[in-house]
């Protein structure tokens, strides 16, 4: 059953803080509000949300998806970057889960299309998961419980990756972070925002963050070479979008990222190479703009991106279904 969660979303958070109005008020602004999700599938979105926390699609038993990308820390890990099977360190930070749908493609380089895409990916990635499709649909179909709850959303005797990733790719969509006081301040509360984070916020503008930074994710939405005005001496071997194009122009290219809750998304930038967000404006700062900030226009800035924390996912932990009879996996700790 598909069933629509507040379609009229933007509408009534207008209404609650003045009317239309005040949202007429704010539309010329570049960032617009967040809204929850507009329509979704809810024996979907329960099904992938005990996906997205079983450790059984791991080779190791261990590790989920909200391994890396935890739900109680801001959708991410806070580390610089994930550790995999075996304890592998990644090669590149863990971007948030969080309001990932609204993202014009998936990882860094953009390699997947969508959520369903993604989602696929660290099940099978040997450095990750470290599983494979096969196997984890194995250890699905073991499990009465998953058998009975797969058919009755799907209505198919058959089990599949796609179904895996559809599900799981369902759930994410629900993890949207409206209602941030500057989302309120958008929809019309005056008093949202204190006069630095005001003036934060029109030093945010003016000094050009906004030209990547735009739209309801406040990024996620274009790919920029990193180190525009000056070269940045990257801790990652990641090379961006070229990975992806083939095109030596697209070299260190990486996806905009979000700035939606960016104060609990830290470390910062793909290599998860700084840990705090006034390191992280003053760098961006000097790499992208050609601007060095005032260590006042700096707090201004950092004060207006706090603003942008919304309400974080609320629901109950899944019970996970009891293992049937999988084949016992070795340890991850030999």
């Amino acid at each position: 059953m598909r069933t629509r969660i507040a379609p009229l979303a933007l509408a009534c958070a207008a209404a609650l803080l003045g009317g239309v109005g005040a949202v007429v008020a704010q539309s010329s602004e570049p960032i617009q509000p967040i809204v929850p999700a507009q329509q979704v599938n809810l024996g979907l979105v329960e099904l992938g949300k005990k996906l997205y926390f079983d450790p059984r699609l791991s080779k190791s038993g261990f590790i989920s998806c909200n391994s890396c990308h935890n739900l109680s820390m801001g959708g991410t890990d806070n580390i610089p970057t994930s550790i995999g099977d075996k304890w592998q360190q990644g090669p590149i930070n863990a971007p948030t889960v969080l309001n990932s749908s609204l993202n014009v493609a998936q990882f860094w380089d953009g390699r997947a299309a969508d959520l369903k895409a993604q989602a696929g990916g660290p099940i099978a990635n040997p450095g990750e998961m470290a599983f494979s499709h096969t196997l984890a649909i194995g250890v699905i179909e073991s499990i009465p419980a998953y058998v009975r709850e797969f058919r009755t959303v799907f209505g198919k005797p058959k089990i599949d990756i796609d179904q895996v990733t559809s599900a799981i790719a369902e759930f994410e969509k629900t993890l949207v972070t409206p209602n941030s006081r500057f989302d309120q301040w958008l929809l019309g509360r005056a008093d949202a925002l204190t006069k630095d984070e005001l003036e934060g916020y029109q030093l945010f503008k003016t000094s050009g963050c906004i030209a990547c930074h735009n739209g309801p994710a406040a990024g996620g939405n274009s790919f920029q070479k990193m180190g525009i005005v000056k070269p940045y001496k990257a801790s990652s071997p990641a090379e961006g979008r070229s990975a992806v194009t083939g095109k030596e122009i697209d070299r260190f290219s990486f996806k905009v990222p979000t700035l939606r809750n960016v104060e609990l998304t830290y470390p910062y930038f793909h290599d998860g190479a700084v840990n705090t967000l006034a390191e992280a404006v003053d760098v961006m700062g000097q790499l992208q703009l050609g601007k060095h900030f005032t260590k006042a226009e700096n707090a201004k800035v950092v004060a207006f991106l706090k603003t942008l924390t919304g309400d974080q996912p609320s629901f109950m932990l899944p019970v996970l279904p009891p293992s049937g009879d999988a084949t016992p996996r070795p340890s991850p700790f030999k």
